[in-house]
């Protein structure tokens, strides 16, 4: 094959990754020449200086080295573009394991970060994983099937890449680069100007970013701001935020839905897409049906959104109501909580770490002066089963994971209510969810199931040790290799006397169903799309993730987690076999079951 075919085959592969990474197509012949080649030549045409450290400016903000051209550089010539090697590529949860194990990678690492490689191997362990965030990158595979494969890769550049500092006057560009043909990721650095002998070389570390004040907090790692003149109360955003990367929905017609309840077929065809509704679903007033267009009442997994047309068909019910985003998507609920004072109490500071980065960064550097504690907990918006999570008070941690994706920060719980496991050796962590119905918004009426269902974590609770999932999270049923507890909620209860009993369970239930009732109040205080939408033909069953804290003045106080669409109730099938008929019944029928309680 020739060299024409060759380099037509690479960029029929490489074409659009090279475009959306903005490299001039006048480099792409060098690119694969050196990617074939695996040609590292950026020695001839740059090398690394020693910074003297200034004592007069804080020191963690100062780079170890510095890259600077040996020659001029012109950006037509079509040889200046170079392959960076990564020295280090991890996932987040493996970084301190790889760091303690290979003396090797962090003997590099402290190089690197001009960090004293004589201290004992704990403490230097913690030191670089603190400073890594200043040197790292990251990069995600977004076509990949399963959304593990699709979370970021993390990665170190070699001497070379790690050197270029931040301007934000570049006068080049370092981006990853995925060579399929090989599937090794390389960085590349091509100049974004002509460059002078003897010029340093800088990137923008905030490329993309054009918001003010966004820039400035994506830069603190690097460049120090205060940020404590800032409001650390962030308003409520309007319509356009809580559309924003969501389907549209339809609103029903509400003309159409003079539902008369009273006659209903005295069998009620049930459509359903969750495996344990069919099998579970046993009384005689309900059948399951194959086909949608049968049934009196849909139960669907996937998201539903044209409630106009299903109006159109006023006989059905479905199991979601219109805009129930505002209380199952993490930003949204939080934003739906704040229409509240009391969330005050039981919803915990939280911020969206892309439009109210601002807000987050004044509160933080606030309590560090304060010398408050400094805990958060990082979420995507719209993940499941703690993926993608991080616990930290690391600054530069959080603002670097927060360009990433989507996410929420939230004030970590320092002071959770523990269970003691005297298996585990000590008290450990636990959360407890309810099953909320939700029957109708105008007026508003929702139900709690009252069987609970608990969570522990494997390990016991300290503050420390944060990638140890075992010790701070308590969704054990997706990590194969962990002891996942079980526990029905009267045998928690027993136990609960024994290990608490100055606190009576029916005060503290109470207080849960309090707040559960606030929240669904604050989710039906704005019109959709920033409410819960009214609809007659809507009946919903969610999951309310709850844990307990600590008070400062010694009481038990719940505080929300998440709120879940279409939650996992393998378990309350397993425990209650007359769950889904209670559901059913309720919700359908309108008779009543002791299992429910009205909030």
């Amino acid at each position: 094959m020739g060299q024409t075919s060759e380099i037509t085959s690479f960029l029929n592969v490489h074409r659009d990754q090279l475009i959306s990474s903005g490299v001039p197509e006048h480099y792409w012949q060098t690119l694969y020449n050196k990617l074939v080649h695996q040609l590292f030549d950026a020695s001839n045409c740059f090398e690394l200086l020693k910074v003297e450290r200034d004592e007069t400016e804080e020191h963690e903000h100062q780079p170890a080295f510095i890259l600077s051209a040996t020659k001029d550089i012109k950006k037509s010539d079509t040889q200046h573009i170079y392959l960076i090697d990564h020295a280090w590529t991890f996932k987040i949860q493996d970084s301190k394991k790889q760091l303690m194990e290979n003396d090797g990678l962090r003997e590099r690492i402290c190089r690197m970060l001009d960090v004293d490689c004589n201290l004992e191997r704990n403490e230097l362990v913690d030191e670089l994983f603190k400073k890594i965030w200043k040197i790292n990158n990251f990069y995600s595979i977004s076509n990949a099937d399963e959304v593990e494969n699709r979370l970021p890769i993390w990665y170190v550049m070699d001497e070379v890449g790690t050197a270029v500092i931040h301007s934000d006057s570049p006068n080049c560009r370092v981006i990853p680069f995925v060579y399929i043909n090989d599937q090794i990721t390389y960085s590349l650095l091509f100049p974004l100007e002509d460059i002078n002998e003897g010029d340093v070389i800088f990137r923008d570390f905030a490329g993309g970013v054009n918001d003010p004040i966004r820039r400035d907090v994506v830069l603190l790692p690097w460049v120090y701001k205060s940020l404590e003149s800032m409001s650390v109360d962030p308003p409520i955003p309007g319509e356009e935020y809580f559309l924003t990367g969501h389907v549209k929905e339809s609103l029903p017609d509400l003309s159409k839905l003079e539902l008369n309840y009273k006659h209903k077929p005295d069998i009620l065809k049930v459509f359903s897409q969750y495996d344990l509704v069919n099998a579970h679903l046993t009384y005689n007033k309900f059948v399951i049906v194959d086909d949608p267009a049968d049934a009196d009442i849909l139960w669907y997994t996937q998201h539903f959104k044209d409630f106009q047309k299903l109006s159109e068909t006023p006989g059905k019910f479905i199991n979601q109501f219109p805009f129930e985003y505002v209380l199952t998507v993490k930003d949204l609920l939080c934003v739906t909580c704040r229409r509240s004072q009391n969330s005050l109490r039981w919803l915990p500071i939280s911020y969206n770490l892309v439009t109210e980065s601002g807000h987050f960064a004044s509160c933080f550097q606030r309590r560090e002066k304060n010398g408050s504690d400094n805990y958060w907990i990082v979420k995507p918006y719209n993940l499941a089963r703690s993926l993608d999570i991080h616990i930290t008070n690391n600054l530069d941690y959080i603002l670097r994971v927060s360009l990433t994706g989507p996410k929420i920060a939230q004030k970590y719980i320092t002071n959770p209510v523990v269970f003691h496991r005297p298996e585990c050796g000590g008290k450990v962590k636990f959360d407890i969810r309810y099953v909320l119905l939700l029957e109708s918004t105008k007026p508003l009426k929702a139900y709690v199931y009252k069987n609970f269902f608990l969570r522990f974590a494997n390990k016991p609770f300290e503050l420390n040790d944060f990638q140890d999932y075992e010790k701070h999270f308590t969704v054990m049923n997706y990590t194969d290799s962990a002891n996942l507890k079980h526990m029905k909620c009267s045998d928690f209860l027993l136990n609960w006397m024994v290990q608490y009993p100055d606190f009576d369970w029916k005060t503290i239930e109470k207080s849960i169903f309090e707040m559960l009732k606030n929240i669904l109040e604050s989710a039906t205080m704005a019109e959709p799309p920033c409410g819960l939408a009214h609809n007659p033909q809507s009946r919903a069953v969610y999951a309310a993730d709850i844990m307990l804290k600590w008070t400062e003045d010694g009481e038990i106080e719940p505080n929300i987690l998440e709120i879940n669409f279409t939650p996992d109730c393998q378990r309350a099938c397993d425990y209650y076999p007359e769950f889904y008929n209670d559901i059913f019944k309720l919700l359908f029928l309108n008779e009543n079951v002791d299992t429910m309680v009205l909030l």
